[in-house]
């Protein structure tokens, strides 16, 4: 047979007029209520410690995603998002010239430039290097 402890009962004294901690709105009602239990101010210490932490580990995710992003792009994203934006778009070709127009589409092999009413074919395998405006 298991041997149980016994259960303490403890009194618990109550002030009935102990309205609980001030709050700055002056609503009287819990910190819970107001939906964040961090602004009590026995905790404002550890929560403004906690926000920065937060804060910090969020800043060094945000650029691991945008440098991995950048890592993983390959020249067809980069044209698509200039053909997004609208950008003006500068390729150097392996024949030695510079095409210059804003990107109007982007295929999976080749994309397409206008310039002055003109539109251009450029092979995506041809282009040796980029710059976008």
């Amino acid at each position: 047979m298991p041997v149980t402890r016994p259960r303490r009962k403890v009194a618990l004294e109550i002030d009935p007029h102990h309205r609980g901690p001030p709050h700055s709105d002056g609503s009287g009602g819990s910190s819970h209520e107001q939906g964040d239990p961090l602004r009590h101010p026995d905790l404002e210490h550890v929560a403004r410690r906690l926000r920065g932490q937060y804060d910090e580990v969020l800043e060094a995710e945000q650029y691991a995603a945008f440098a991995a992003s950048r890592r993983l792009r390959s020249l067809r994203d980069r044209l698509l998002e200039a053909e997004d934006r609208g950008e003006l778009t500068i390729a150097s070709c392996s024949d030695g010239q510079l095409y210059r127009g804003v990107v109007e589409a982007v295929g999976t092999d080749h994309f397409v430039l206008i310039e002055d009413g003109r539109t251009r074919f450029v092979s995506i395998s041809h282009v040796v290097g980029m710059e976008f405006a």
